[in-house]
């Protein structure tokens, strides 16, 4: 009996501690996501009323080329910098993996750039490309090369933003970390009795194995790579050169903020978030496709 009072007890002090933060979801997202459905169909401009109008704003953003422009740019993005992240993460995990002098400082290393502040990561990043004074043209001048002009170019200026992404990958380390380490060190035992190549053993053990879980960080970094990339685009390049970084959280920004478009923006939200969650319905039918393709019952033979 006085088991069970404990258990109750116990979980009635979950749920109180879960209350902050239920508190928080609902003022600072549902309240946020209700408000931006609603005011996607109406003309307002945080000043005089909402009006009503429908799929006005949709219909705007058809015709509207600059929305199909960061879209675009948007896209290119996520195809750029999503496996640039992933390459960045999952190799940093497989070298830092295991117990060995200066995996702790060089783990600490991968991280450190995913805890600076945003708009500090991105003025750093705005002195690193200086195509004057940044130290990357100063270095390529030091060896007879012109320094490197990325902002000005459409697809330097996007490379540019994608390279500075590709630093920060602090949660994505740290998962395919622990998921590398969590593999059975026996595996790896018989694959060396067995005269597996180092090469074989990464591509038929190691990765498989940690496949799932990267399928989860992929989907997670489409995410980001669509909704996080507002402060890169407005610090390095605001948008430019002639839009080519103009991505869809920055026009968004700039029709709320700068405009007063709030109907507008929010529809822009609404378009955003569908966009992202189709791109993660391809991943999720890709993966069990494959899965379908391979069969329940199917399996490798062991031939290093």
């Amino acid at each position: 009996m006085a088991r069970v009072v404990g258990v109750a007890s116990w979980s009635r002090g979950l749920r109180v501690l879960a209350l902050p933060l239920i508190a928080a979801a609902i003022v600072l997202v549902a309240i946020p996501a209700v408000m931006t459905v609603m005011l996607a169909f109406t003309d307002y401009d945080a000043v005089s009323a909402p009006r009503w109008n429908g799929f006005a704003n949709f219909a705007r953003l058809w015709r509207d080329p600059i929305f199909a422009t960061s879209v675009w740019n948007s896209l290119i993005y996520v195809a750029i910098s999503v496996p640039l992240r992933m390459v960045a993460a999952v190799g940093t995990a497989l070298l830092l993996a295991g117990r060995r002098r200066g995996t702790a400082t060089g783990r600490a290393l991968v991280y450190l750039p995913t805890v600076v502040p945003d708009v500090a990561y991105a003025l750093l990043w705005l002195w690193v490309f200086n195509p004057l004074y940044g130290p990357l043209a100063l270095a390529m001048q030091a060896i007879g090369l012109p320094g490197p002009e990325l902002l000005l170019s459409a697809w330097g200026a996007r490379f540019a933003v994608a390279i500075m992404s590709a630093f920060q990958i602090g949660e994505g380390f740290i998962v395919a970390l622990a998921v590398r380490n969590d593999i059975p060190h026996e595996l790896y035992e018989l694959a060396e009795i067995d005269g597996a190549r180092p090469s074989w053993t990464l591509r038929r053990v190691t990765l498989p194995l940690m496949m799932p879980v990267l399928l989860l960080l992929a989907a997670r970094d489409v995410v980001l790579s669509l909704q996080g990339n507002f402060v890169p685009a407005l610090v390095l390049t605001n948008g430019g050169p002639e839009y080519a970084t103009t991505f869809l959280p920055l026009y968004t920004y700039q029709n709320a903020f700068e405009y007063l478009r709030f109907g507008y923006a929010s529809a822009m939200t609404l378009t955003m978030f569908a966009v992202t969650a189709a791109m993660i319905g391809v991943q999720v039918l890709i993966v069990r496709r494959r899965r379908e393709g391979r069969g329940e019952g199917r399996q490798e033979g062991w031939s290093p």
